[in-house]
């Protein structure tokens, strides 16, 4: 029996179709392995959305290449987001890729690891069917992300998702339920993640409304995960409903994870977003109002084409004025094909990451005062590993998404497993992390 190792690349939306290829390649008869250097056949699932992302992607293709000489490799595909951006000149600057597949190729794979096709199979983006094959979950800590949607509909001018996905393509409300109840049965899920380029506006294409407060409404009147954790909900469609349902229902969590960018009138303007200064402020005040134990996080983008001192006074300010529980800030990256590639005003990088580093270093603070309130109560966690030193485990509260934010780092007098769903106390408060203990018999 051969081989198979798949390497995921980029967002929670990039796993996801990576465990559908797993699970493609495993019902065609395939061994998957982690070990390269056992794999006789390597599929690199990209991300491309940015200039970084595009050169993790080669690098790691090159790296992967090389195993045709030191290991058993004896074909590469390369998946995803880079094929449906480069295409042809994949296979031109590196020859040692055999195969391109597109995005709504995935359901190919099986009959391309028998029948060994070259060159590039790709699809019209289109179709959201392949979104409905099975899946082979890779985390080990009984989480699931589940993709509500693919493409986006939104002309963010900085943005290549569009071009590369294609328009949004939701999928059916009875669909995504089937899906989160059969993984949770098989896999004892103790949390879903709905995700989607946006996951507020999932549906508009097929229920011809924002439909987010309906899947979430059929989703928990079944048995399942004790947790539903929603990721890039865009702050335009996030309304008194949605708030009201996430308030009311104590199985969805209320971690509002919503992509702002920036804080300037200007500056979204040009960027292409819908929200306002005055708008986003009364949102967060609604929200924290709601619901007083809210997580929010949110992510901006420093050095925008034209953006002036003011403009990046302004979301200083916004952003000291906010509290904020987590912010993650990029640099612009001018991309092209993007329509931000055009614009006039362009930011030197090294203005761009002084700007970054002054948010961040604003928001280490902040952060600090928010988990020292955190200290001495006690959370459900769920147990992801081991930490590095052996000595505690690197565990999640509500308020921590897996891969974007800190950990709970906690001690157990008894020995746990990855997907331990626990209690815990708080003990110490860092940045962005926070330090407990877990909850037995003696320490309640």
């Amino acid at each position: 029996m051969e081989h198979i190792a798949i390497i995921s690349l980029g967002c929670p939306k990039n796993t996801v179709d990576s465990e559908i290829l797993a699970a493609i390649a495993g019902n065609s008869g395939f061994e998957l392995t982690n070990d390269l250097d056992a794999a006789d056949i390597v599929v690199v699932n990209t991300c491309a959305f940015i200039e970084p992302a595009v050169e993790e992607a080669i690098t790691t293709i090159l790296d992967v290449s090389k195993l045709k000489k030191t290991g058993k490799l004896r074909r590469l595909i390369v998946a995803g987001c880079l094929t449906e951006r480069y295409r042809e000149k994949i296979l031109e600057e590196m020859p040692e890729v055999d195969l391109c597949i597109g995005i709504d190729a995935i359901p190919e794979l099986g009959r391309i690891l028998t029948d060994e096709p070259v060159g590039v199979l790709t699809g019209d983006k289109t179709s959201i069917d392949f979104l409905e094959l099975p899946r082979k979950l890779s985390a080990s800590d009984k989480s699931a992300y589940i993709k509500i949607s693919d493409g986006c509909d939104n002309t963010c001018t900085y943005c290549m998702i569009p071009s590369i996905r294609g328009k949004m393509r939701s999928r059916k409300i009875e669909n995504i339920v089937e899906e989160v109840s059969s993984l949770a049965k098989e896999y004892n899920l103790h949390e879903a993640i709905l995700v989607a380029q946006d996951t507020t506006n999932y549906g508009f294409d097929i229920y011809g409304k924002p439909s987010l407060s309906d899947l979430l409404e059929k989703l928990v009147t079944r048995e399942g995960p004790e947790w539903f954790r929603m990721l890039y909900c865009y702050p335009e469609l996030i309304d008194d409903r949605l708030i009201e349902i996430i308030s009311s229902n104590e199985r969805i969590i209320p971690y509002f994870d919503i992509p702002l960018q920036h804080a300037s009138d200007r500056i979204l303007k040009l960027m292409g977003r819908k929200g306002t200064n005055l708008y986003y402020r009364e949102l967060i005040g609604k929200i924290r109002k709601k619901i007083k134990d809210a997580v929010i996080r949110t992510t901006f983008i420093t050095g925008f084409p034209g953006e002036s001192d003011q403009d990046f006074n302004e979301l200083h300010q916004f952003v000291k004025d906010m509290n904020f529980d987590r912010i993650g800030v990029f640099t612009y990256c001018d991309e092209d094909g993007a329509a931000s590639y055009k614009l006039p005003g362009k930011i030197e990088g090294t203005l761009a990451s002084e700007r970054r580093d002054i948010l961040m270093s604003e928001q280490a603070n902040i952060s600090r005062k928010i988990n020292q309130k955190r200290v001495g109560k006690v959370y459900d966690i769920i147990i992801s590993n081991v930490s590095d030193d052996g000595i505690f485990y690197e565990a999640r509260s509500y308020g921590e998404a897996p891969e974007i934010d800190g950990f709970v780092y906690v001690v157990s007098s008894e020995p746990l497993e990855p997907g331990a769903f626990v209690k815990a106390r708080i003990l110490e408060a860092r940045e962005y992390d926070l330090i407990g203990e877990v909850l037995n018999d003696s320490t309640q």
